[in-house]
């Protein structure tokens, strides 16, 4: 396989230590403040139309062909697709489709399909994938090329959504689902009896699990033969719990989080009311960012340097949406055979991880959990991800699932 760069497995431990202040926000005051939404993309093709909401969730707006950059003898689409935010509000949202020269990389003559959903820690819409796969900020683009050798199409979406909501996780899965509607149904690319796979790590398994769980009830026809997902974070208060509140070098991705919420839930997150003149400077610098820069301009801060007091009280709607966005909380269960694996030093809580798998056996699901030795959040990608492949690579071939529930 591609290995993946350090500069890739500091990012995915970035993404899930980012979760780390959402729990926080102070109580609701008065007069809540708005919160700080990113610059629009100067590409209009991002643009919703006028008419989004007489679309129906999942349905092609545009699309258009892209160079294939790094992906070369690939053919390379970009569409955008009507989805709905978490207040079941019209939103358009992007995927890119790449999808490999050649043979259809399966036994039965039809390419699978697989939904890979990065690890974005970001607020700015530049940085968000459908940008980052073509311009050499996404760590890990040149490993889709191990998985279109094999002959899959991959689907890679702009999960944060139009406006980066960095944090939001059902966001996240609703997105990855209606863009698996929208490659199916594009013509061009001939996808429409693929079989479905999703893959993500950290962040992206945050998404990848919302999706897989929303499945069922969300967008039941998508026939998702299997999921793999790694490093991932099932409940953001515990998180928040763990991690502590000594300064942190990470602690701007945790702040990016909180501005994520916000931006999804304006009635409900009210981080930006508890916050000092020092918090109100950071919010600022670091509402069009990506990665590197949120980490630099929030490095080794805490609450107490960015809020004012109170800041440490949690009110019931804070509490409900960090509820909203954690698997653990969350009573769907997905319909598909899941594989999921974690450093066993993961920086992530294991226990939980285990607590949540073992409900979906409960339940009925078909869940094979793996706890990779001596392996970190950040070693257990490039340990985890060929286990992952060949996990995928059996769904798509239909042999029966293991489990060890």
């Amino acid at each position: 396989m591609t290995t993946i760069s350090l500069r890739a497995r500091q990012g995915a431990a970035a993404a899930c230590l980012s979760l780390l202040f959402l729990a926080l926000p102070g109580a609701q005051p008065a007069a809540a403040a708005a919160p700080l939404y990113p610059l629009a993309d100067p590409d209009r093709f991002y643009a919703a139309p006028a008419d989004l909401g007489r679309h129906h969730n999942g349905e092609v707006l545009r699309s258009r062909a892209v160079p294939a950059g790094p992906f070369s003898g690939a053919r390379v689409w970009q569409l955008l697709f009507r989805s709905e935010n978490s207040a079941g509000k019209p939103i358009a949202a992007a995927t890119t489709l790449l999808e490999p020269s050649g043979g259809a990389g399966s036994s039965s003559g039809i390419r699978p399909l697989l939904s890979y959903q990065p690890f974005v820690n970001a607020l700015g819409l530049q940085c968000a994938p459908s940008h980052s796969l073509f311009n050499g900020s996404m760590p890990e683009a040149s490993a889709l090329n191990v998985l279109l050798q094999r002959g899959w199409a991959v689907a890679v979406p702009d999960h944060l959504g139009p406006t980066s909501a960095y944090g939001a996780a059902k966001l996240g899965g609703q997105i990855v689902l209606d863009g698996l509607r929208a490659v199916r149904g594009f013509a061009p690319a001939g996808l429409h009896a693929s079989p479905v796979g999703l893959l993500g790590y950290s962040g992206g398994a945050m998404a990848s699990g919302f999706a897989a769980a929303l499945a069922p009830t969300y967008a039941p026809e998508l026939p998702i033969v299997g999921v793999a997902q790694g490093g991932l974070p099932v409940d953001l208060g515990q998180i928040a719990i763990d991690m502590g509140l000594k300064p942190s070098p990470l602690f701007g991705l945790g702040f990016a989080a909180a501005m994520g919420l916000e931006r999804e839930y304006p009635a409900r997150m009210h981080f930006t009311d508890n916050l000092n003149p020092a918090g109100k400077q950071l919010r600022g610098r670091i509402a069009n960012a990506c990665t590197d820069e949120i980490i630099k301009a929030g490095s080794n801060l805490d609450l107490q340097k960015i809020g004012r007091p109170g800041v440490f009280d949690a009110d019931d709607s804070t509490k409900r949406v960090i509820h909203e966005n954690s698997l653990a909380m969350f009573r769907g269960v997905p319909r598909a055979p899941v594989y999921e694996w974690h450093g066993a030093l993961d920086q992530v809580s294991v226990p939980l991880a285990q607590r949540m798998a073992g409900r979906y056996c409960r339940a009925g699901g078909r869940v094979l959990f793996d706890v990779i030795p001596d392996a970190d959040h950040g070693l257990a990608i490039p340990l985890g991800l060929p286990r992952a492949y060949a996990y995928l690579a059996d769904r798509f071939a239909g042999r029966p699932a293991p489990s060890n529930c």
